[in-house]
């Protein structure tokens, strides 16, 4: 039995790793053994605990209750508690998803005892180290035996940093194996859409019509925390909602939901939430936000998950960021770049609101790339 410790802590690894678990329950229970560890890096209920019951994830073997902190300090408390459970538990592998700061622990933590580590979504580079995220996916990576990515941009951006692509077993983190395997997120949108269809009542609790809204989230601290970008995002979503007469959702990270009155001049900070058309919500379930996203006219968004499940759903995205990962997105014309630019933000959204819609190629694998990277983990068990 291939025994694994998966570790989560952030809204987005949680719902990735349902992917997995969903995997190894229905076809590999009998040969891999998954141990949860949640680091408690997300600790508001409607981030985190609702997942794992809509999810159908598998209650965490261990949590670290670890909340916010600085950068330091919350690495430093996982590293510890990830250490113990690692030497306790002794797993053939740590898995990691993404580019959290439950991510590069977790790495620490196994490279220092000699665990192997499967990082998914290995590859992805925005190629901005200003960003804690890309400097972890970066550490990460370089960690780890066995690197999962979900497009072949990944695969090259391994290739360029010296990884041998082409390498075969054994596998160490001195020659990992590199694989081009498809998106785990790809995997839930199918599996979830017709359950949110099914049990999400947003759309109708929020007064809003399919095609008829767009939905919008921001919670990057370099558009929260600095009062000018936060500001032209919300000036923008003023201008777009008088001059569409569109309704805007916006799910409230509880990041921006905290800097918004500090951060937005007070009459801007009025404008928002006097309008009855930006529709502030609090932090939706997976379920909820997936139905948000399919009935979306288009998507506005500093989210890289988000990004692609606009991808997924066949909405426009409009990327309020300098840089993304997902540059497919951007090159096959379903996203725009705009950054915190209030001018670029309007001209995106009239651009895809009177143009003809952009095409949606298939890009992100079949739907079962979670299949694919537990056959991977059993064919190179390492003891």
């Amino acid at each position: 039995m291939l025994k694994i410790l998966t570790i989560i802590g952030a809204r987005p690894q949680i719902i990735k790793a349902a992917a997995l678990s969903r995997a190894i329950r229905e076809s590999f229970g009998d040969r891999i053994q998954e141990l949860l560890l949640h680091t408690g890096q997300h600790y508001d209920q409607n981030m985190s605990e609702v997942f794992f019951e809509q999810l159908q994830i598998p209650r965490p073997d261990y949590n670290l209750n670890v909340g916010s902190g600085s950068h330091g300090k919350q690495t430093a408390t996982m590293i510890s508690g990830i250490e113990e459970v690692l030497i306790k538990e002794k797993p053939d592998y740590l898995v990691v998803y993404g580019d959290t700061n439950s991510t590069l622990a977790g790495a620490i933590a196994a490279s220092k005892i000699h665990i192997p580590i499967a990082h998914i979504e290995a590859g992805l580079r925005s190629f901005n180290k200003s960003m804690p995220e890309e400097v972890n996916r970066i550490m990460c990576d370089h960690a780890s035996t066995l690197l999962f990515s979900p497009t072949p941009a990944g695969i090259k951006n391994l290739e360029r940093e010296g990884f041998n692509t082409l390498s075969t077993k054994p596998y160490t983190n001195d020659n990992p194996g590199v694989f081009h395997c498809g998106d785990v997120m790809f995997d839930n949108s199918l599996h979830f859409a017709s359950i949110a269809d099914q049990q999400s009542n947003i759309l109708e609790e929020q007064g809003l019509k399919g095609e008829r809204y767009i939905l919008s989230t921001i919670h990057r601290d370099n558009n929260t925390d600095q009062p000018e970008r936060l500001g032209a995002i919300f000036e923008a979503i003023c201008a777009v909602v008088a001059q569409h007469n569109l309704d805007v959702a916006l799910p409230l990270h509880p990041r921006t939901a905290k800097l918004m009155q500090k951060n937005l001049s007070k009459a801007l900070y009025q404008q928002v939430i006097k309008n009855k058309k930006i529709k502030l919500l609090p932090p939706v379930s997976f379920l909820d936000m997936i139905s948000l996203e399919k009935n979306a006219q288009l998507i506005m968004t500093d989210s890289g998950g988000v990004q692609k499940e606009a991808y997924y759903f066949k909405k426009p995205c409009i990327i309020m960021r300098p840089e993304t990962e997902w540059v497919e997105i951007v090159e096959q014309g379903a996203g725009r770049l705009v950054d915190a630019d209030t001018q670029r933000i309007i001209e995106a959204v009239n651009y895809f609101l009177n143009e003809a819609p952009p095409t949606f190629p298939q890009i992100f694998g079949d739907g079962k790339a979670a299949e694919f990277i537990c056959s991977t983990l059993l064919e190179n068990r390492q003891s």
